[in-house]
């Protein structure tokens, strides 16, 4: 980088500085700062033992700034940008992961149902240390996703290290279009009928899909109670589990959201009227059950209105907004967090379930027979 590049960076940044902070010992110390981080580009390029990309510096930079915040905002290229923008129409596939930031390792949120990862075996919690014999750590969330990325049909290597396994996992995946069927629905129970309601995503039309499917069986069965699977769901949109929570509850707050600014400072409440008419309900979570998720789970078990069971749900409790920069590139920042009725915070924590139970055996499988925690719901719902 030119010594003049620099400097035009740190006169960009003293005008910044001086347009948004009255002077104080704060902003002092911050021009001593700018300073600093001016002295060290400048000794990069005069000393490190190879030459680098000078704009992949300023871009790393930027990521660094933004995941020292949370693990979720994050600087995207304008090729980057434009990828998630561009309707990919098949030509490009994916895995049927969410994934995330910790300490500078890419991890698993969630699987999604009957995609290429959760056919293959990749849990929530693993994390992926190698993209095709590339090493991963150090690299940005957006980076690990571009190398992810490919055409429909093509194989991707994944290494991954899971929790309670010695030895790395190798997987070999197939890329595909990933299509999420929202809802899948069915009776259940031998003697006592029982409504199981499986919720992959929070997409724009879960809610209208999930209701169809309870509505049909309140005119055509005599039903003991529910069961709503959260399991592996790692969230969407607000809207949806707002009014998904709204359908079970009578009355209360559903959640809150709170930012800096006025306008992303909101409350929100369910109207009147029950959609299963009081009858009980489970609600079965795991570490893949995220944001959206949370905010269901969470406010069902704050009113007592179900029974959390399952694992302690993700954690992830705040709302990104994706803002375009003037480069082409774009800015996911984290503009509000999310709060459950009874005040408490879902970030980093989750929720907790009533009852825990801890999914067992190499060969479990969601809605399966070896879904120990499905039956002991199932159970419970008998008694």
């Amino acid at each position: 980088m030119k010594k003049t590049n620099i400097v035009i960076i740190l006169l960009l940044l003293n005008i910044f500085i001086s347009s948004n902070y009255v002077y104080s010992k704060d902003s002092d110390e911050l021009y001593k700062k700018i300073d600093l981080f001016g002295e060290v580009l400048e000794t990069i390029k005069q000393e490190y033992v190879d030459e680098v990309d000078q704009a992949k510096i300023m871009d790393s930079a930027i990521n660094g700034l933004l995941q020292s915040l949370d693990p979720y905002s994050a600087y995207m290229s304008p090729k980057s940008f434009d990828g998630m923008r561009t309707d990919t129409k098949g030509e490009f596939g994916g895995l049927g992961i969410e994934i995330g930031m910790e300490s500078g390792v890419v991890k698993v949120i969630s699987p999604i149902d009957d995609t290429p990862a959760a056919n293959a075996g990749i849990k929530s919690g693993d994390y992926i240390v190698r993209i095709n014999n590339q090493q991963v750590q150090g690299k940005t969330l957006t980076e690990a996703v571009e190398l992810m990325r490919g055409p429909v049909g093509s194989e991707i290597n994944l290494t991954i290290r899971r929790k309670k396994e010695k030895k790395a996992l190798e997987f070999k995946i197939t890329r595909a279009v990933i299509e999420v069927k929202s809802v899948d629905a069915k009776i259940i129970g031998e003697n006592n009928k029982i409504g199981y309601l499986r919720l992959k995503s929070f997409n724009e039309n879960s809610d209208k899909q999930l209701f169809k499917k309870i509505n049909n069986f309140e005119k055509k069965e005599k039903l003991t109670g529910y069961i709503l699977d959260l399991r592996n769901n790692p969230g969407g949109l607000l809207t949806q589990a707002i009014s998904i929570t709204d359908f079970f509850l009578d009355d209360g707050e559903i959640v809150s959201t709170k930012g800096r600014k006025i306008n992303e400072t909101r409350r929100f409440f369910s109207k009147r009227g029950d959609g299963i008419n009081g009858k009980p309900l489970i609600v079965i979570t795991n570490n893949g059950s995220a944001s959206a998720s949370e905010i269901v789970s969470g406010a069902l078990k704050d009113h007592k209105r179900a029974i959390i069971l399952g694992e302690n749900s993700y954690g992830k409790g705040s709302v990104q907004s994706v803002i375009p920069l003037r480069n082409g590139g774009g800015l996911r920042l984290t503009i509000s967090k999310y709060y459950l009725p009874s005040g408490k915070s879902i970030s980093e924590v989750g929720v907790l379930p009533d009852i825990f139970v801890e999914e067992s055996g190499k060969d479990f499988k969601i809605n399966t027979e070896t879904d120990n925690q499905l039956k002991y719901a199932i159970d419970l719902l008998k008694s």
